[in-house]
């Protein structure tokens, strides 16, 4: 099976299908609205990178990387990277993808297509931003060269290095790619079920601007911020920024930056009915999950709808919580000691 739908994923299909494409399975099933799609399986792109790896090293010289020589990884990733923009898909591939973007988008509508590592997104690190994203592409052709290019995103620089720092086999490493309608976006951004500045898990703190989420998440514009009661729905904190660009669709496929009018630049991008309903949201998807949770919003243009994007464990803070509160001792009152100042 070269392709898997949304509704029949969980995150246990993490190793089949990535990161991303498990969790937009597990929010379906938590009753969270997302745009409909499906994931490339990561059983394509291992018999796609075998294939290049038996007619020449391809995963050895990467896992051989000192993450230090950033010389040497930046020559070893730009030629890995070319060898698998080059190459032909896989012809199963090929023929699902097409088959089920007919089947999801009938009338050529643009889709979003998402790069979906196995590695990414779990409790222990989340690799968000390391691998590409292509939005708004229009018909089999973009979305085919978009999928090649989202595998090949997984050698890149930035994703190499955080690997091999790590100590991840490359052997362990694979990439599914999510296929997903695209949301034409009023407004868009992400929401912590816990404050990221201060760890409090009493409040939700969201962000958003105009247009497409990708110039918030790429830091492009500085979004608006609120802090709201996770349990009483006050809003103690509004920070209304300056909203300069936003992004749009771009004649033909891809998007280009606009600059938003004079009249919308510093006008909340989110009502306060948004803003609960998003906080509604964000309460349903961290009990679904039993953890506090980093989450990507849009809401439609035309229909107003709160769709989600992604959802991934909060990491930072999370880390913290289980880091140890005090170095062990050898002897067990030591502690106290240091506690205590030494007193006796």
């Amino acid at each position: 099976m070269t392709v898997a739908w949304f509704a029949d994923l969980t995150l246990a299909d993490r190793p089949a299908v990535g990161g991303k494409g498990a969790s937009l399975g597990e929010l379906i099933k938590a009753g969270i609205a997302v745009p409909p799609g499906f994931v490339v399986r990561t059983e394509g792109f291992e018999s796609f990178v075998t294939a290049l790896d038996a007619a020449e090293p391809l995963r050895a010289p990467v896992e051989a990387l000192d993450p230090a020589d950033l010389a040497r990884a930046e020559a070893v990733c730009a030629a890995v990277r070319a060898r698998i923009e080059a190459a032909a898909l896989p012809a199963t591939v090929e023929q699902a993808v097409r088959a089920s973007l007919a089947e999801l988008v009938p009338q050529g509508e643009p889709v979003a297509v998402r790069s979906s590592a196995t590695t990414e997104d779990s409790d222990e690190a989340s690799f968000a931003g390391l691998q590409d994203t292509y939005l708004w592409q229009i018909g089999p052709e973009q979305v085919l060269g978009a999928v090649r290019r989202c595998w090949a995103s997984l050698y890149s620089l930035e994703s190499v290095t955080y690997r091999r720092k790590h100590g991840l086999p490359e052997a362990g490493v694979a990439m599914g790619v999510v296929i997903q309608r695209m949301v034409d976006a009023r407004c868009a951004g992400v929401m912590f079920t816990r404050s990221p500045t201060t760890g409090d898990r009493s409040v939700i703190t969201i962000e958003g601007a105009w247009g497409l989420g990708s110039a918030v998440v790429s830091g492009e514009v500085t979004p608006d911020r609120w802090v709201i009661g996770k349990l009483t729905g006050e809003i103690p904190v509004r920070d209304i920024s300056d909203k300069h660009i936003r992004q749009v669709p771009a004649p033909g496929g891809g998007i280009v930056d606009e600059a938003v009018p004079d009249t919308e630049r510093k006008v909340p991008c989110l009502s306060d009915d948004d803003l609960q309903r998003l906080r509604a949201i964000g309460r349903q998807v961290e009990k679904h999950y039993g953890k506090p949770q980093d989450i990507e919003w849009a809401i439609d243009r035309v229909s107003g709808e709160v769709l989600l994007l992604q959802s991934r464990p909060e990491t930072v803070w999370a880390a913290k919580d289980q880091a140890p509160v005090a170095t062990a001792q050898a002897n067990p009152l030591g502690h106290l000691m240091t506690v205590f100042g030494g007193r006796k």
